[in-house]
């Protein structure tokens, strides 16, 4: 409790992030999205410095913006070898452990897949599930198609937007904290 007997009062913020991979031309590379493997004749992997999940990216951006912590390129930059090839699930456990240090719990996380190919829809229960583990939230994914528009409507790359909702708790205004030395 703050002082004066009042319960700290729920904080909510809201996170986007966005994420944008290109096809790798290297044909061994798996496509990962949402942390599932989506495999398929002529299905190619992105190119990126991890695994290139740009859905677990772009709602680890939206966690680390919602948290106010910058970006993941901060935290965990792609010029580091740490980071090469790493999984993606991996690095939005990471992020939702720092958010967690800094006081903010997930609430929610909804995102939408940008991609003409392959098909997403029969591996969306699979990422949802892998997920809302890692968030310890629930995530809706949605998939979508940039109707021939663009670099991704020519099947280019896939990109990813997504919002977080995080909660915390922050004292009443105007409430003197317990510890800043003031006597009581």
């Amino acid at each position: 409790m703050s002082a004066g007997g009042h319960a700290p009062i729920p904080v909510l913020r809201v996170g986007q992030g966005v994420d944008v991979h290109p096809f790798s031309n290297d044909p061994a590379r798996p496509l990962v999205l949402g942390g599932v493997v989506v495999a398929g004749d002529g299905v190619r992997g992105l190119a990126g410095h991890s695994d290139a999940d740009a859905v677990c990216h772009a709602i680890a951006d939206a966690v680390l913006g919602a948290a106010g912590l910058g970006d993941l390129g901060r935290h965990m930059p792609d010029t580091e070898a740490e980071w090469a090839g790493a999984d993606s699930i991996e690095i939005l456990r990471r992020v939702v452990a720092l958010a967690a240090d800094a006081g903010w719990v997930p609430v929610n996380a909804d995102c939408t897949v940008t991609a003409e190919r392959p098909r997403l829809a029969p591996h969306v229960p699979a990422m949802v599930d892998r997920l809302s583990g890692a968030l310890g939230a629930p995530v809706n994914v949605k998939a979508t198609r940039a109707e021939g528009l663009g670099a991704l409507g020519r099947a280019e790359g896939i990109s990813c937007s997504a919002v977080v909702l995080l909660s915390g708790s922050a004292p009443l205004p105007g409430a003197a904290d317990p510890d800043d030395g003031e006597e009581r």
